[in-house]
């Protein structure tokens, strides 16, 4: 199939539910774990004569989202009626913004490889989340708690052009949605939800392709592996003969594949009108430069600072500033060591390992910045090697304790006493006279035998480095 002749088209739809307290137009709770239809009141279910009124936090954390994604702050923005029926939407239309929404045109640089690439951004409005519907046989259970919860959809433009962008700049967004801490990101609970539009089109052609929507994708790696589906379910289509028609898909991640939920031969007619309870949405420069002020540093500059002042490679770079805690535990630990690469090396491979393992959050840890920082000028003045600092640092993950506290109740200070190395190695040439004449007469891989023999008769502590340059002259004698 002739799939290099085609050119994938994709722009994504990122519903994020934001970090308040009460609902964006009542003031019921947005706890996940409530009982079935328990966080609702007469606002949120719809009920006639029941007035919204706008909650003042969602507005901030949606202006604040908008500027780390570059967005321009309109001045004045509307909240508008998207009419539509569904069962889980209570008043028959879902209160959101369309044509003059709170953030308008931005965008958001994204990495492939050592490639950068930047994603235009539509826009990114306010609304309200639906209820949820759950089915059961022949009855569907509605639960209104999610209704009314304060949502911010963040529109791509369709610059995306492959699955592995599409997941970056997922991640991306997901990244600047945690260092802002205006949304938790939990997609499983629903935090965050994706949408992905898809179409292919020929190479070289200027007119966009049918667009299918794959609706409420829920992991990273899903959304790469539902959008290699899709097109290449598309290309198959158009190479056989057979039209796309505009719809809306599911992802079955158990099949690996997409498959239909409704058709869409033409867009929705929302009918939107400005909603005649709510007065238009001001916010002033002054509000915006103080929303401004509390921004952090975001992800994609602090990979780059990273990279400059830290001399590390972009792929350390990245992984260590994905997550708000893991940089400032990063940082935490440098400012000890002072060994920026050591520091990345113990953090990305050995800590994000056993929190893994563990299902920790890097937060959960009982390993401090600060101790970790300690066990890497351990090796780095010679107290201990690598491989002690290993056990060391298993040990620290387990009770907390410092690298210096373990390292004395083990007996673990590595041995860097020339004298004492040269008396053990002499025993270790002493008692493997066979190994040394094979080793004399051009059997170089021996040496590592010797090595492991020596560190034997060390019990693991001597000095690696002078244990080589010790062997290697009593071996040439």
């Amino acid at each position: 199939m002739a799939y290099t002749d085609y050119e994938p088209v994709i722009g994504l739809e990122i519903h994020v539910q934001l970090l308040t307290k009460t609902k964006i137009f009542c003031s019921c709770s947005t706890e996940f774990a409530g009982g079935d239809n328990e966080n609702t009141c007469p606002v949120c279910i719809g009920l006639p004569g029941a007035l919204p009124v706008l909650n003042a936090n969602a507005v901030e954390l949606g202006v604040k989202t908008g500027l780390a994604l570059n967005c321009k702050i309109n001045p004045l923005s509307v909240f508008a009626r998207k009419n539509y029926f569904y069962p889980d939407l209570p008043k028959g239309y879902q209160i959101s913004q369309y044509e003059e929404p709170v953030c308008g045109k931005g965008f958001i640089d994204i990495y492939i490889g050592e490639t950068k690439k930047r994603i235009g951004i539509t826009r990114a409005h306010l609304e309200e989340d639906a209820g949820k519907s759950s089915h059961a046989g022949d009855y569907t259970l509605v639960n209104l708690n999610r209704s009314s919860v304060p949502l911010l959809e963040i529109v791509s433009e369709p610059d995306i052009r492959s699955a592995e962008e599409a997941a970056a700049y997922a991640r991306a967004v997901h990244s600047i949605l945690l260092y802002t801490e205006v949304c938790d990101g939990n997609l499983e609970e629903g935090s965050m939800r994706c949408d992905c539009n898809v179409s292919v089109r020929k190479k070289g052609a200027e007119k966009f392709g049918t667009k299918v929507e794959l609706k409420n994708i829920n992991s990273f790696r899903f959304i790469e592996k539902a959008v290699i589906y899709e097109i290449e379910r598309q290309i198959d289509c158009l190479e056989t003969g057979e039209k796309i028609i505009q719809e809306t898909r599911l992802y079955d991640a158990d099949k690996n594949r997409t498959y239909s939920m409704r058709t869409k031969e033409e867009a929705h007619d929302y009918r939107y009108f400005p909603d005649p309870d709510l007065l238009q949405l001001h916010v002033t420069d002054a509000q915006v430069a103080k929303i401004k002020s509390t921004l952090p540093e975001l992800p994609m500059a602090r990979a780059e600072r990273f990279q400059s002042e830290y001399k590390l490679p972009s792929y350390d770079a990245f992984v260590l500033t994905q997550s708000r805690t893991l940089a400032e535990y990063y940082e935490g630990v440098v400012k000890v060591c002072q060994n920026p690469k050591s520091a990345s090396n113990w953090v990305m491979v050995e800590l994000l390992r056993e929190l893994n393992e563990a299902k920790l959050e890097v937060t959960e840890s009982k390993v401090e910045p600060a101790h970790l920082g300690g066990l890497v000028q351990l090796i780095d003045k010679g107290t201990i090697s690598g491989k002690i600092a290993k056990e060391v640092f298993a040990e620290m993950f387990k009770t907390g304790k410092t690298p210096e506290a373990i390292v004395k109740e083990k007996g673990l200070v590595q041995i860097s006493d020339e004298g004492s190395l040269r008396t053990a190695i002499a025993e270790v040439i002493k008692q493997n006279p066979g190994q040394v004449e094979q080793y004399k007469s051009g059997k170089d891989k021996l040496f590592g035998f010797f090595v492991g023999q020596a560190m034997k008769v060390t019990k693991g502590q001597g000095n690696p480095e002078l244990i080589n340059k010790i062997l290697k002259e009593e071996l040439s004698k």
